[in-house]
């Protein structure tokens, strides 16, 4: 037979097998989820067909595996051929699951999205992994899992494969969600801690702090309202700009938990070299500022979702700036350099001219905020 008709042929027997998984789909009669729905049958299924199907969509998952399997042409284009896969996986237990500007299912989309466009990939698919505690209301599923193929479709992602775990009333908090992603490095591109070198500029892609602070508001333990937005986003678009700008990109990590302070520390430590900011160049939106100011919290140290720190070499600096601006980050800005000395130390040089010593988080002053 020929290859091209045994493709053809192929394809046709498995959209017929999706079309009839469709067709047979079980009707989801419950308000909220049960221990049954995690009990893999028809509870289960109604579940899985009348939320993750329904709503994340594609030719792979009514197809009922436990995995999924794409063609390498589509993940491989060919100007990728000969360049590196790239893979990662995050869980996800913030509290509460909604906040001010996302919610933990955007947020899992976003953060995988995000690990693999700091190892300078190209992000190609995720999978979705879904522990529901007992008594959760089904319109709040529907509305994460909405919320996560919004995100998937922003980034230009596919989410392929899944898993939904149910457990009893206490077991856990609503609803935790274990996400793994795939991409692909295209050919010469490097980074990395061996790649930075004296003279080489830091830059930080848009102000900080806003995520930690949405959500420590969000949670109402505290005696202060204030309307913050979380900056969760996808940021693979700014990358691919900044890449295409600057091809030798040096360094990317976005400064998740432990904020910026962390992250800076890490990339002391891992090249050797010393890090110097300015605390002028570091933007921070004034209501996140206030409200870090009577919490007594320094925002380097708040997280961050969508926002990275990349190093490039300080020619490009200023291309790197204009290109990230025209991509849509409009507030990136270079805030420091590598320097050969303090090695492996952070110093932060404050408004009055004075310096400070930016040493790493201790302890966890806002848990559970991704």
């Amino acid at each position: 037979m020929d290859p091209k008709n045994r493709l053809n042929d192929d394809e046709g027997r498995v959209n017929a097998n999706i079309d009839r998984v469709r067709a047979r789909k079980h009707r989801l009669r419950d308000d909220h989820v049960t221990l049954a729905h995690g009990a893999g049958g028809k509870a289960s299924a109604a579940l899985v067909e009348n939320v993750f199907w329904e709503i994340f969509g594609g030719d792979v998952l009514p197809d009922g595996g436990d995995s999924a399997v794409l063609p390498l042409a589509g993940v491989l284009g060919e100007a990728e051929v000969g360049g590196s896969l790239a893979m990662s996986t995050d869980s996800y237990v913030v509290n509460p699951i909604e906040f001010p500007g996302g919610d933990i299912g955007e947020l899992a989309v976003n953060g995988t999205v995000n690990d693999l466009a700091m190892a300078g990939a190209v992000p190609k698919a995720i999978t979705a992994a879904f522990v529901l505690e007992e008594g959760l209301p089904i319109d709040v599923l529907r509305r994460i899992v909405e919320s996560m193929a919004r995100a998937a479709r922003r980034a230009g992602v596919d989410i392929v494969a899944g898993d939904t775990k149910v457990v009893p009333r206490g077991a856990c908090d609503k609803m935790y969600i274990t996400t793994a992603g795939v991409g692909v490095v295209p050919a010469g591109r490097r980074t990395g801690y061996c790649e930075i070198g004296e003279g080489d500029r830091i830059i930080v892609s848009g102000p900080i702090a806003d995520h930690g602070m949405s959500v420590m508001m969000a949670r109402g333990d505290l005696a202060i309202d204030a309307p913050i937005q979380s900056d969760t986003r996808a940021v693979n678009d700014l990358v691919e700009a900044l890449f295409a700008a600057v091809p030798d990109v040096r360094f990317l990590r976005d400064a998740t938990r432990g904020g910026v302070a962390t992250v800076m520390n890490e990339l002391a430590r891992g090249s050797g070299k010393g890090i110097v900011l300015d605390d002028s160049a570091i933007a921070v939106r004034d209501m996140t500022r206030a409200a870090c100011d009577m919490l007594g919290i320094d925002p380097l140290y708040v997280a961050n979702e969508g926002t990275f720190t990349a190093v490039v070499p300080e020619a490009s600096a200023e291309a790197a700036i204009a290109a990230l601006h025209e991509a849509g980050a409009p507030e990136a800005r270079v805030i420091g350099r590598v320097v050969a000395e303090p090695a492996a130390s952070v110093v932060l040089v404050t408004g009055f001219g004075g310096t400070r010593m930016v040493d790493m988080l201790v302890g966890d002053p806002l848990p559970r905020i991704c």
